[in-house]
Order: structure tokens, then sequence, then C-alpha cells
């Protein structure tokens, strides 16, 4: 199985995420990619994007109080 397919990537769960919530994120970063899954589903799809894509995304989804 190759690596963008997920079976050597390291999942990382989101902070936000809870056991019992329904949303729940994780995240493995390569060197050239991020990929993005619902945990409660990790052989569903997966949404892979550019380090430099993932990074703007969370500037602009971070919320501060």
């Amino acid at each position: 199985m190759s690596l963008e397919l997920g079976s050597e990537l390291q999942w990382t769960k989101s902070s936000y995420s809870s056991n019992d919530s329904p949303d729940c994120v994780e995240v493995a970063a390569t060197p050239g990619t991020v990929h993005v899954r619902d945990s409660k589903v990790p052989t569903g799809p997966q949404l892979a994007v550019a380090p430099t894509t993932w990074a703007r995304f969370i500037s602009y989804a971070t919320v501060t109080d």
C-alpha cells in the first residue's frame, strides 16, 4: 500500500475533537502534503493539500478570543 493512501501516515487527532463528539478530525503531515480525515472513518476518504494551503486554512480557521 502506498504512503499516499495513508497506510504509513502518523495521524494526530485534533485537540478540538472529543471521543463523544460527532466531529472528529485527524491530520497527518508529510513533507509535500497534509492529509485530513474523519477519525471515525479511518478507511474513508481523505483530503490532501499542500502545506502552504493548510497553513492558510489554519490561519483563517483559528478562532481567537
